[in-house]
């Protein structure tokens, strides 16, 4: 190797430096929080006694935003991966091939001057 030339290594994880606890980030951390939040008003003001719906529905918001936030390989969380699959199936794909068997199918025309 050259004296003057310097290789720097980047770590795979160098992208977790930027999130909180390694994980989250800003919204994530304040969609948990809000989610969170709500449950526990929720449980402060409505009776928790009763039926198992209605204890559900009061943990809910937090069961919900925690899903959403759930870190999952290859992604960052799931709503991420949820955005992803949604923009893939409703937005119009074209893909174009140019691979090294095709030929192009349209010619540029010279154009001549008279």
């Amino acid at each position: 190797m050259d004296e003057n030339t310097k290789t720097y290594l980047i770590p795979a994880n160098s992208k977790k430096s930027i999130l909180y606890f390694g994980l989250f980030n800003k919204f994530d951390l304040i969609m948990f929080g809000t989610g969170v939040g709500i449950t526990l008003f929720l449980m402060t003001v409505l009776p928790a006694g009763g039926s198992w719906l209605r204890i559900v529905m009061i943990v809910a918001p937090a069961l919900v935003t925690g899903f959403l936030v759930f870190p999952v390989p290859n992604y960052h969380n799931v709503m991420t991966l949820i955005r992803s699959v949604w923009d893939y199936f409703t937005t119009r794909q074209r893909f174009i091939w140019k691979g090294w068997c095709v030929r192009d199918e349209f010619k540029e025309e010279k154009t001549s001057k008279k």
